[in-house]
C-alpha cells in the first residue's frame, strides 16, 4: 500500500505561517523554518506585551493623579487613603481622566476628601 501524504493540509499549514510572517525582513518572511521561529518569538512578545500594557497604563494613571494631587498640596498615597476612607469608589483610570480633562471636578473630589 502506498504511503499517504496529506499535502493539502501541509500546504495550508505552511501558507498560514508564511502569511502571518508577511512584512518580516528577508528570510524571516520567505523560509518556512525561519518564519516559524520568528513567529513563535513574536507571539511570546505579544503575549507578554498584553500583560505589560496593563501595568504601564496603571503606572501612567498613577503618575497623572500624583501630579494633579501635588498641585493641591497632597501626596498620591495620602489622597488614595483619604479616598478609601471617604468611600469614594473611583478607579485610577477615571481619576486620571478627571485630573487631565476636568480639573474643576478633580478639585471638587479633593475638597470633598479633605
Amino acid at each position: 500500500m502506498p504511503r499517504s501524504v496529506n499535502s493539502v493540509a501541509s500546504r495550508r499549514r505552511r501558507k498560514k505561517v508564511l502569511k502571518m510572517a508577511r512584512g518580516y525582513f528577508g528570510a524571516r518572511s520567505k523560509v518556512l523554518t525561519v518564519a516559524k521561529n520568528t513567529l513563535e518569538k513574536g507571539m511570546q512578545y505579544a503575549f507578554s506585551g498584553r500583560k505589560q500594557k496593563k501595568r504601564q497604563y496603571r503606572a501612567l494613571w498613577i503618575q497623572r493623579i500624583n501630579a494633579a494631587v501635588r498641585e493641591h498640596g497632597m501626596s498620591y498615597s495620602k489622597f488614595m487613603h483619604l479616598l478609601s476612607k471617604a468611600e469614594i469608589q473611583l478607579n485610577r483610570k477615571v481619576l486620571a481622566d478627571l485630573a487631565m480633562n476636568e480639573p474643576a471636578a478633580f478639585k471638587a473630589i479633593i475638597s470633598s476628601v479633605r
